[in-house]
């Protein structure tokens, strides 16, 4: 699961090399974050899973300050969650997760990819049941069996433990994700996540062939493209 989940995360990484739309897309998920959950970090868990990870993709401090600061008034852009679902090039599955203030905008802007890529954009649970939505935790220093001991004590539904060269990697249902952290807290104290995520699995994969790369490649690119997309998840190895 997890070399796969890394080859995923590598196909993804080399498509968001804007960094002004990385930027973009971490400051509208903080000052979401921050203003439904509380400003301060140490209060709001998920507000410090999200700084940490804008901070390892090198996200300045004043993008960061600045989305913090805009949620400080309760006022401007009232952003929900829009998940789009469908089918890719070569029938991949792909599960698309946008912010947005405008629905009927983003849903359209989203439909034009799939239309100008001649794939198709499914309905709400179309390939969502293909695909596990998992807390996944990846850390150092501590010992694999102690781990799931410590976890599975605090009654957290851990799906899967990796260790690779002692990085152990954990896989939980996402609902159990401030549970999971809160035991691993209480038992190691402050922990250097290299990964702290809430992220789709694909529960089986598939490879593309011949013109569906290229295809697929600009498909993603057309997504990257849009303000209003935050996360792209698919089944490709």
């Amino acid at each position: 699961m997890g070399r796969a989940y890394q080859n995923r995360k590598d196909s993804m990484a080399k498509t968001s090399d804007a960094k002004a739309r990385t930027y973009s897309k971490y400051g509208r998920e903080i000052y979401v974050i921050a203003k439904s959950g509380g400003l301060d970090p140490a209060g709001n868990l998920s507000l410090r899973s999200v700084i940490d990870r804008a901070k390892k993709d090198q996200v300045p401090t004043h993008v960061i300050d600045k989305a913090i600061e805009k949620a400080k008034g309760g006022a401007g852009e009232n952003f929900e969650l829009a998940r789009y679902e469908g089918y890719g090039p070569g029938n991949c599955m792909v599960i698309i997760d946008c912010l947005t203030d405008n629905p009927s905008r983003t849903f359209n802007d989203v439909r034009l990819c799939f239309t100008k890529t001649k794939t198709k954009i499914g309905t709400q649970g179309s390939v969502s049941h293909m695909f596990d939505h998992l807390t996944i935790l990846r850390f150092s220093g501590q010992d694999e069996e102690e781990v799931l001991d410590i976890l599975l004590t605090a009654d957290v539904d851990v799906v899967d433990i990796e260790n690779e060269n002692e990085i152990l990697t954990v896989f939980a249902p996402h609902t159990e994700s401030f549970k999971a952290k809160q035991a691993l807290s209480q038992a190691f104290g402050e922990i250097d996540y290299e990964v702290d995520e809430i992220q789709f699995i694909a529960q089986n994969t598939t490879a593309l062939t011949g013109d569906d790369v290229e295809v697929f490649d600009t498909f993603i690119d057309m997504l990257d493209d849009l303000d209003d997309v935050q996360s792209v998840y698919h089944n490709l190895v």
